[in-house]
């Protein structure tokens, strides 16, 4: 399906969450906007989400505040009250995500399609996307871009940073200066490498001649994760956990040499920088989920492990259950990664 613009002014766009699939969107909305640079778009995203991407330009947001619980609804209906829309994007199968589109007035409204529809999207759209069936979750998302004319699917990001950011981490890391960024924790912990494990390759790339900066959000899970692999690294490292915001650390990323984490936002948050990321990966496929433009630098046990967990065809997005498996992860392969970088 392909819709024309010609007659299209209004498109609103919906994806609440999370960091690194927001970050797969803004290539989407761009890709729109160099086809469309007249089209009025309004993204409903949510509160966190938003904090990275306030300054984007040509986008009006709609903050989704989640911890409001069911009033959250009601808020984003007086937030949207008197607005309609030409073309809905509904870019997020998940239940909640479902109900908001219900506050969204739009003539065509765009889901996945019916396969990955899911949580009731199907019931509240009238479009769909062609379908995929191995995407990326970029490509998927740039079907969206797709399914209303644009021609240039080539992902790029421009995402923008106050100056006052900017200046804060070039304070941190000045250009030039070799440094690996550990971004260590994912948003559940069994997704974490071991913080000893961390801490040898910080180990490594300190003996060649790099800086090494642990970063992430002030959590305690990260928080405590990082202490950890400070406790375990025989020289010392430096810890910015908790100490940023979320475009003080995306101006950091930028600064970075190399980017070290999991399954986790900071990740796609350093493509979208043009950072080098190794990406190490047990629960979820890689070629679906990975830092889209690092593949090559991921290091993931995902494949020998859903073979053991699953027989016969194995649905692209299957996860693999399991607290241990990021064990499995060596460090003698991440430090050939990160040594392939330096080349």
């Amino acid at each position: 399906m392909s819709l024309k613009l010609d007659n299209i002014d209004s498109l609103c766009l919906l994806r609440l969450s999370a960091i690194g699939d927001v970050c797969h969107a803004v290539a989407m909305v761009q890709a729109i906007q160099r086809q469309y640079p007249k089209l009025k778009i309004t993204w409903v995203i949510g509160k966190i989400e938003y904090q990275l991407l306030e300054h984007l330009d040509g986008v009006e947001f709609v903050v989704f505040d989640k911890s409001l619980g069911w009033r959250s609804y009601f808020k984003l209906r007086r937030d949207l009250v008197g607005k309609k829309f030409d073309v809905l994007l509904h870019m997020q199968v998940a239940l909640r995500a479902t109900i908001a589109s219900l506050a969204i007035s739009a003539k065509v409204r765009i889901g996945f399609d019916r396969a990955r529809a899911k949580e009731g999207q199907w019931l509240v759209t009238n479009k769909s996307v062609e379908p995929l069936a191995t995407p990326h979750v970029l490509e998927g998302f740039m079907g969206f871009a797709k399914a209303i004319g644009v021609t240039d699917l080539t992902p790029s990001w421009e995402i923008p940073v106050p100056l006052a950011d900017t200046e804060f981490a070039k304070k941190i890391i000045p250009d030039g200066d070799k440094t690996l960024v550990i971004c260590a924790a994912a948003s559940k912990a069994e997704r974490n490498w071991l913080p000893e494990r961390y801490a040898a390759v910080a180990e490594h790339a300190i003996s060649q001649g790099f800086r090494v900066i642990l970063c992430g959000g002030p959590v305690p899970l990260e928080l405590e994760l990082a202490k950890r692999i400070a406790q375990a690294c025989a020289v010392s490292l430096e810890n910015q956990v908790g100490k940023t915001s979320l475009t003080q650390l995306l101006a950091v990323l930028k600064q970075a040499s190399i980017v070290l984490a999991p399954d986790t936002g900071p990740a796609h948050m350093a493509v979208t920088q043009g950072t080098p990321v190794i990406g190490l990966y047990a629960h979820s496929n890689p070629r679906r989920t990975g830092p889209y433009t690092c593949l090559d630098s991921v290091v993931s046990v995902y494949d020998e492990v859903i073979a053991k967990q699953k027989e016969g065809d194995v649905p692209w997005g299957a996860r693999v259950k399991g607290t241990e498996l990021m064990s499995l992860i060596q460090i003698d392969e991440v430090v050939s990664n990160f040594d392939s970088l330096l080349l």
